[in-house]
């Protein structure tokens, strides 16, 4: 089987609720968003990394670093959506999806994902997730959980701390990392379907996926997601990166 064709694209939206203006927010002197191309833009399983925004401001701002990026219409409802017409025009198998507020993710990742997920049959969708060892981000919403089956199918995601831990069976407790990769004419597909009750009461588009009967294939990493959710979050995630030498 031939090695399957994987863009990229960072969904980037100026008016987030929490953090408005969050993608050209200066981290280490330079706009988040480009922190997240450049380390995607790093991985060797994918041919290119598209930025994809309804603000000019983003827009000029790829721009400016020399990244390639798509207008989108400014009414989607969901990432999902903005991913979708952009995949719409590309030729491609595979589209990996990070989040534009994940400034620390890992190439290897990306890559790791792209082959595992490129090599089952009739694959859909898949992400990643990462055991959590710090209590506090147990008990937080902001950090999404996941639970999986023995054979690696997400079974639900949440922000609710789970699983529950009446007994100490030893059951680790997983970190959903904010990232997909979809077959390009599967996201179309669930671009299209219509929200569900628990995507809504959860706020988590994914699982609009588990409840249509979509299986998500789980991969496991030891990548740390850690994401900007707020304005001071910037401060843990420049500490990061100069640890890395970046």
């Amino acid at each position: 089987m031939s090695k399957p064709v994987a863009m990229g694209i960072i969904p980037a939206r100026y008016k987030a609720t929490r953090f408005p203006g969050k993608p050209l927010f200066p981290i280490c002197g330079k706009p988040l968003v480009q922190h997240v191309y450049e380390r995607v833009s790093a991985a060797k399983n994918i041919t290119g990394v598209i930025v994809a925004t309804d603000d000019q401001r983003i827009f000029d701002a790829v721009q400016a670093f020399g990244g390639r990026v798509v207008m989108t219409a400014a009414d989607h409802p969901t990432g999902t959506d903005r991913l979708a017409e952009v995949a719409r025009g590309l030729d491609c198998d595979l589209v990996v999806n990070v989040q534009g507020d994940e400034p620390l993710m890992s190439p290897d990742l990306v890559d790791r994902a792209v082959s595992h997920f490129g090599a089952i049959p009739d694959f859909k969708m898949g992400s990643a997730m990462t055991r959590i060892t710090v209590e506090q981000d147990i008990q937080n919403p902001n950090v999404v959980k996941v639970v999986t089956a023995q054979t690696g199918h997400a079974l639900y995601f949440t922000r609710y701390s789970v699983p529950y831990r009446r007994g100490n069976t030893g059951a680790p407790c997983y970190q959903h990392i904010g990232f997909y990769v979809y077959k390009r004419t599967f996201l179309l597909e669930f671009a299209a379907m219509a929200p569900t009750p628990l995507e809504q009461t959860e706020s988590l588009e994914q699982l609009r996926a588990l409840e249509n009967g979509i299986p998500i294939h789980m991969i496991e990493t030891d990548y740390q997601g850690i994401g900007v959710d707020a304005p001071e979050d910037v401060a843990r995630i420049e500490w990061e990166l100069k640890q890395q030498g970046k």
